[in-house]
């Protein structure tokens, strides 16, 4: 089996954090690498990635998070948002980005921009909002995958009550909307969920071949 199956295997859902345990700086630069290189669709990345350390801050969000106590004993709080708002801005912002990395012309980017904006367009608000959530998910998958490599817990996270949330951190205004969160640390020796089996679908049940 290899390293990667192994973490994936030792990896679950934490229901207790220690709160005495904090992840080194450099760990928590490799997390953020990992999101920061997540896919995303046509690499547009959607949405940010809000860390919140401020314990004040994290009590708050408890309570928006119908008192789970991961969101205050986790090292590190991870709010994934996504954007709101995304348009033709986003487009252009993304175009002059690819340009200035690749050395490319915005001009022999204009198809693709012209692809993108005329599809993101079409799309009615509700359908936007619900595309650019997806994309937090696949960024929130990076951050699991890259925490078990590094032995660190983290649990993902879709109780809260995203208008709440919102409010607490003025996303309203910022064009923001809390789509998943992560708690992220190292489990409680107490936490007695860390014990149990882990429990999938088969291979049978699960895939199919066509």
């Amino acid at each position: 089996m290899s390293t990667f199956l192994e973490n994936q295997n030792w990896r679950y859902a934490t229901k207790q954090f220690d709160a005495t345990k904090k992840i080194a700086e450099a760990d928590l630069n490799t997390l953020k690498e990992a999101v920061r290189l997540s896919a995303s669709s046509y690499g547009l990345q959607p949405y940010k990635v809000v860390i919140i350390e401020n314990p004040e801050l994290r009590e708050q969000l408890k309570g928006a998070a119908f008192g789970q106590t991961q969101i205050t004993d986790a090292s590190h709080l991870f709010i994934f948002a996504n954007d709101t708002n995304t348009g033709a801005e986003s487009v252009d912002n993304y175009i002059n980005t690819i340009s200035e990395t690749r050395g490319v012309p915005t001009d022999a980017l204009a198809g693709f921009s012209d692809m993108m904006k005329g599809a993101i367009s079409r799309l009615p608000q509700e359908a936007k909002n619900n595309w650019t959530s997806k994309q937090t998910y696949l960024a929130l998958g990076n951050l699991l995958n890259a925490a078990a490599e590094l032995k660190i817990d983290a649990t993902p996270m879709e109780g809260f009550n995203a208008t709440a949330v919102n409010e607490i951190l003025g996303f309203d205004k910022l064009g923001l909307n809390a789509s998943v969160i992560a708690t992220v640390g190292y489990r409680h020796d107490e936490d007695t969920s860390q014990h149990y089996k882990k429990v999938r679908k088969s291979n049978e049940e699960l895939f199919i071949t066509l």
